[in-house]
């Protein structure tokens, strides 16, 4: 028997509606304690809710999902009331007072949800990206994962090895049955084919891991090029303090932006320069540190030529000149962040450079995937080079696509994932 569960499920403060969910044993019976009896086992009601002592609260729409047909796999019931602060805190307080009912930990809707088999980790962790999504781009790539497009291909590959590691085991356990000896070419077909989809979808982690996260683009060059100025056109506020004295900017300054539906930390460095001034030693350190491990810089210079000998631009960089409108010339883009000239340009070759970056994003989106499949696939080359060896060898074989199962039976929390969970569902609000 599971505790009833409840949490405000939309935002808080004042709205034209509020959802209240209830989640576990007994949901129905313990709303008819608010709203009177004989609600249905499942659709809508329109009902007035009212306190112990028969006091009206507010009139609301409760949503019934009976069990195995809701989110958590659990008897449900969402309050739809009138959205006051008054209202909401009045229900709340309430639901807290009835007996077997607490309201919920964070995450513990989806929580349960994952103890039910209606999700599993992979649908668990795209939901909680989508639900942080700030680009289209994000939800694009957290909306496939909550879909099970990852879980589909973990399907796919435990299907294809379990069969591999059936006909190995078999000639082991059956060596003296009417069954074939050499499964070898079966098995490898097998296993390579999962071996081919995994290098793919390993390749493609890191594009999407830079999606989920979001690109970083420092903006660099010497001091009074213009970098501030321009950071500040870009995130169309003040996020930086710009002045004519050399060094203004000592730190790092980030800003969040959505450039072509890409997420986007836009850098403003310190100027690029040999000082003797220690403070400003110290930020030109930082530039050139979080510029090198940018993904992609935007060099500001007077002519088009870039001075600084320890930081380079690279292929995809882009170099541009600063402070246009006050003549600046040369074959770089010209930039200005007063006038804004050249601006547009600037952000349209940020996308597409961006955009290129991310083409090739599959389905896994976290570190954590990534690790467990390159684990997975060492395994699985070890296996195929005992395959090789011939049938004495076959059990290590076997023991090794094993290790290799289990390894892409994690990213579904199918097995060896508990350490995780505490973790992933921290990150969800109380009423999801």
């Amino acid at each position: 028997m599971s505790d009833l569960i409840f949490a405000l499920a939309s935002a808080k403060g004042r709205a034209g509606v509020s959802v209240i969910r209830l989640s576990g044993t007994d949901a129905i019976k313990t709303c008819e304690i608010l709203a009177g009896p004989n609600l249905p086992k499942r659709g809508r009601s329109l009902r007035k809710l009212r306190d112990s002592n028969g006091e009206y609260i507010d009139q609301a729409l409760l949503i019934i999902f009976a069990k195995g047909a809701s989110f958590t796999g659990e008897e449900v019931v969402e309050i739809q009331c009138h959205g006051s602060t008054a209202v909401v805190s009045a229900l709340l307080r309430l639901l807290a007072d009835l007996p077997n009912c607490r309201l919920a930990e964070p995450g513990e809707f989806t929580k349960r949800a994952l103890e039910n088999g209606e999700l599993d980790l992979a649908q668990v962790e795209g939901l909680a990206d989508l639900i942080e999504a700030e680009t289209e781009a994000q939800r694009r790539l957290a909306a496939r994962a909550m879909d099970g497009a990852l879980s589909e291909k973990v399907a796919q590959w435990r299907h294809d090895l379990i069969r591999a590691v059936s006909l190995i085991e078999a000639t082991i356990d059956f060596a003296d049955e009417d069954i074939p000896t050499d499964v070898t070419p079966e098995v490898t077909a097998l296993v390579t084919s999962v071996q081919t989809d995994l290098r793919a979808e390993i390749a493609g982690t890191f594009a999407a891991e830079r999606i989920r996260e979001g690109f970083e683009v420092a903006i660099v060059g010497p001091p009074n090029a213009g970098k501030s100025t321009l950071l500040n056109a870009l995130a169309g506020r003040d996020a930086a303090i710009t002045s004519e004295i050399a060094g203004t900017t000592r730190d790092v300054i980030e800003v969040r932006m959505d450039i072509g539906g890409l997420a986007v930390t836009l850098l403003d460095t310190a100027g690029l320069r040999e000082t003797d001034d220690t403070i400003e030693q110290i930020g030109v350190e930082r530039a050139r540190t979080r510029a090198a491990s940018a993904d992609l810089r935007v060099f500001l210079t007077e002519n088009g030529s870039v001075q600084d000998a320890k930081l380079q631009p690279t292929d995809d960089d882009i170099v541009a000149i600063g402070k246009s409108d006050l003549g600046a010339t040369g074959d770089a883009l010209a930039l200005s962040g007063k006038s804004g000239a050249g601006l547009d340009t600037l952000v349209a070759q940020i996308s597409t450079i961006l955009e290129s970056r991310s083409q090739g994003a599959q389905t896994a989106t976290r570190e954590r995937h990534r690790i467990a499949m390159q684990q997975a696939q060492s395994y699985l080359d070890a296996g195929v080079e005992l395959m090789a060896q011939g049938s004495e060898v076959s059990e290590l074989a076997s023991a090794e696509f094993h290790q290799g199962i289990s390894l892409l039976s994690s990213l579904i929390g199918a097995v060896g994932v508990e350490d995780l969970l505490d973790e992933i569902f921290s990150s969800f609000c109380l009423g999801k």
